[in-house]
């Protein structure tokens, strides 16, 4: 009897110790272990370990030798001092009060994307200067010149006459996710190329009012004045974007940054090459998105398309019977989302294109044909 009551209380013990072994270690295969009132949820699947990052260093030495330094600068009149036809004031102050000239300097980045010596940057970062010198990331220094330039997606090519130069490599910005790593690199406040890392925040930016033309990826690298024109770069080194602009209220980055994205980039800056400027298409119109308020007071059975509220006369769309107060739902059948869509579907068609414009007017749906024209310059801006 004692013998069995030895191998009896044996078996329990390690019983219990298995019992306790799988309730700590896998207490998913105890179906009693269910705990009641509880929300299911997804489990995560087994998958293979993922692997580790532990420095971008790679990332960076691949990237950093294409990003260049842009120091710009422009001469400047002084304005003319009231007191300067007093004989007494010219006599005492003449040289101080003299307009003169004076020099105002500028600093930015760019990003060399072809061993024939093009470097793409922002159009900012270039506009109205003189003279243009670029620092290369071997410390080299060389007068750059200004190919073309385009102030609706804030885009500018450059050129300097150097051969067999370090170019960057094109990546796929189309296959960004939102919180992707990225890269920034660039000369922030003239200290030195430098990097900062941060994720991609959010695609598809838009309505900003930096540009016309906008699409613009969103990340918390930081990003501070002489940044601009540098190179948005993922994991691999590769180019995704160009940073342009930061939301600040105080000049300093606050973890938002807006780099365009390499698909636009390369678009304009190929069209650059090929021809000195970027050819749109362009119907007319003044545009407006169609809101909730606005889609009841039409009548209209959505807030879809967008309100014509302007139709410049003798344009395209004013030849082709286009009315003030027309909703325009879609270009060529392709529906047409907001106003920053409506303007990306026009300039994409080439001028002298026939397009087709579906609209309501008077709550029936009606078709017209418009023969595309050319985008006009934007005016350019006053100093």
């Amino acid at each position: 009897m004692r013998k069995l009551w030895l191998v009896f209380a044996q078996t329990a013990t390690i019983c219990l110790a298995v019992l306790f072994v799988v309730s700590t270690l896998r207490p998913d295969l105890l179906s009693w272990n269910v705990r009641g009132n509880v929300v299911p949820v997804k489990e995560p699947q087994p998958e293979a370990p993922a692997r580790t990052i532990t420095s971008f260093s790679e990332a960076s030495r691949k990237a950093m030798p294409a990003v260049v330094n842009i120091f710009t600068s422009q001469e400047v009149k002084r304005p003319r001092h009231p007191f300067m036809d007093d004989p007494v004031f010219r006599y005492f102050f003449g040289e101080q009060l003299d307009p003169g000239v004076q020099r105002r300097e500028g600093l930015g980045s760019g990003v060399i994307v072809s061993d024939q010596g093009y470097i793409l940057t922002n159009h900012h970062v270039i506009e109205s200067v003189d003279q243009i010198e670029v620092a290369l990331a071997d410390a080299r220094k060389v007068p750059a010149r200004v190919v073309g330039t385009d102030p609706e997606t804030d885009l500018a090519v450059l050129k300097i006459e150097l051969q067999k130069l370090p170019s960057i490599t094109f990546g796929r910005a189309e296959q960004l996710r939102v919180g992707d790593i990225v890269l920034a690199i660039g000369n922030p406040f003239g200290v030195g190329q430098t990097v900062t890392l941060g994720i991609v925040s959010g695609l598809g930016r838009s309505h900003l009012g930096i540009t016309t033309f906008e699409n613009f990826i969103q990340t918390d690298a930081a990003i501070h004045p002489g940044n601009s024109g540098g190179a948005l770069v993922d994991v691999n080194g590769n180019l995704v974007g160009i940073n342009t602009a930061i939301y600040s209220q105080t000049g300093f980055s606050m973890g938002i940054g807006y780099a365009i994205p390499v698909s636009i980039a390369r678009q304009v800056m190929e069209q650059i090459i090929r021809q000195g400027s970027v050819t749109r298409g362009w119907i007319g119109v003044g545009v407006q998105d169609v809101t909730k308020e606005l889609a009841e007071s039409f009548k209209l059975r959505g807030a879809a398309g967008v309100l014509i509220s302007q139709v410049e006369r003798g344009g395209p769309a004013d030849n082709a019977g286009v009315k003030l107060g027309d909703i325009l739902l879609a270009v060529n059948d392709r529906p047409v989302a907001d106003t920053t869509g409506m303007l990306n579907q026009i300039a994409s068609l080439q001028p002298g294109q026939q397009a087709k414009l579906k609209l309501v007017r008077n709550q029936a749906e009606t078709e017209l044909t418009v023969t595309v024209g050319r985008r006009p310059k934007p005016p350019r801006r006053k100093e």
